[in-house]
């Protein structure tokens, strides 16, 4: 057997490695000048004024973006099922719930549609439980973001496709108010919405993330981007501690300026200098990678055209694809079902993975809140028939090659 082809390797080389030790020898590991330098230069890539808040993972960065904007015991935030459990949990880390709504099947997104159809019925189930006498409430009726328990959207950009973020906005206005909107971009970068940056959008904060297989990586690490001071502040507060001061500017003042307050009871979410060093270089080759990794998803799009097999979905024109994550669909009149295509593949010494299991099959999800599969019917169908192949810009022709002629062999 060739050699065993995992399902994704990081690409660094030379330039991250000097970055590193530069920063090792300038005796700063911790949040420093390098981790100021990332955010700078991330922010001035996504534009349009946002700041950027460097956290040690993506995680970290949707729990801080919810207490942010207040989220907490007893609230509703709406997201999808068809996403990695964190989305979810940072939700429960604050006492809220989250409010799944199912996915587009086509996109793997979450449906704007169905958004506005959990709206609507939140809000009608709210003035039933005000008074149990009340009539029926029309569809169309809308109750105040004010009194609503929903109190967030969180969108997640799978794969690197962005999700119809018109649409959403569009249905979490309530009342002529708009319902908080946190993307969760882990997926999303760079990836591109109407012309506009996934991250300089009009949403409150977008959520990026740095993890050893995204298309840039800090190893571990994750970035918030925002326009609004006020979320901006809170994250850089609640990052480390609670506390009102930056630790960089203490501990590198030349006067006797040690004294700090603890205004709230934060977390420790910051990033290191030493990750932020890999994520200046990364940053710097960040189009380049998604340069080739589109060039690699068009050429397993037509090997794979007369396969029985759903391709992904294409991003709409004047879109960009992140291409985190290529995932086929096998159809019902494959050879093969997906457990046994992934298995096969494994028999070929390659490493494939699914994306994702849906959160209403895990049991702490299911138990909690008595979800059944056909709940989320797209999701389920989507999950029972994905397979990620793999797709990094380390692989070289021939290990793409290797995969396509695996996946023919299997499903031909």
């Amino acid at each position: 057997m060739d050699k065993y082809l995992p399902f994704s390797i990081p690409e660094t080389d030379n330039e991250e490695i000097q970055e590193v030790v530069e920063t090792i020898r300038s005796g700063w590991l911790t949040t420093g000048p390098k981790c100021k330098q990332f955010e700078k230069e991330f922010a001035n890539i996504i534009g349009d004024g946002v700041e950027a808040i460097a956290v040690n993972s993506a995680t970290a960065g949707l729990h801080l973006a919810l207490e942010s904007i207040g989220v907490g015991e007893g609230d509703l935030v709406i997201t999808t099922p068809y996403t990695f459990t964190s989305t979810a949990e940072v939700i429960r880390y604050l006492g809220a719930d989250p409010l799944f709504v199912d996915i587009d099947y086509d996109t793997f997104n979450v449906d704007p549609e169905k958004i506005e159809d959990v709206l609507i019925n939140s809000t009608k189930n709210l003035g039933k439980s005000r008074d149990s006498s009340a009539t029926p409430q029309n569809d169309n009726t809308r109750i105040s973001c004010l009194e609503s328990r929903v109190k967030a959207i969180i969108p997640v950009h799978f794969a690197g496709l962005s999700c119809d973020m018109d649409k959403i906005t569009q249905s979490s206005k309530v009342e002529g108010e708009r319902i908080k909107i946190i993307e969760d971009a882990a997926h999303a970068f760079p990836t591109i919405y109407k012309e506009k940056l996934i991250g300089s959008l009009d949403s409150d904060a977008t959520v990026f993330s740095f993890y050893a297989t995204k298309t840039i990586t800090t190893g571990e690490g994750g970035m918030i981007v925002t326009r609004n001071k006020e979320i901006a502040n809170r994250c850089r507060t609640m990052r480390l501690h609670g506390i009102n001061r930056d630790v960089f500017n203490r501990y590198t003042s030349t006067k006797a300026d040690w004294r700090y307050e603890v205004v709230a009871p934060g977390f420790k979410y910051n990033m290191t200098d030493i990750a932020a060093a890999l994520g200046i270089v990364q940053l710097r080759k960040a189009w380049a990678f998604q340069k080739k990794r589109s060039q690699m998803a068009s050429i397993y799009n037509e090997a794979f055209k007369t396969l029985p097999i759903i391709l992904p979905p294409q991003p709409s024109n004047g879109d960009t694809h992140a291409w985190h994550l290529y995932v086929i669909r096998l159809r019902d009149d494959a050879p093969v079902s997906r457990d046994c295509f992934i298995e096969s593949m494994a028999d070929k010494g390659i490493g494939c993975s699914v994306h994702f299991i849906p959160l209403h099959l895990h049991p702490y999800w299911r138990d909690r809140y008595n979800l059944k599969p056909n709940d989320f019917p797209n999701a389920l169908r989507a999950y029972e028939r994905a397979v990620s192949l793999p797709l990094y810009t380390k692989m070289t022709e021939n290990d793409q090659l290797r995969v396509i002629e695996a996946v023919r062999e299997i499903l031909q």
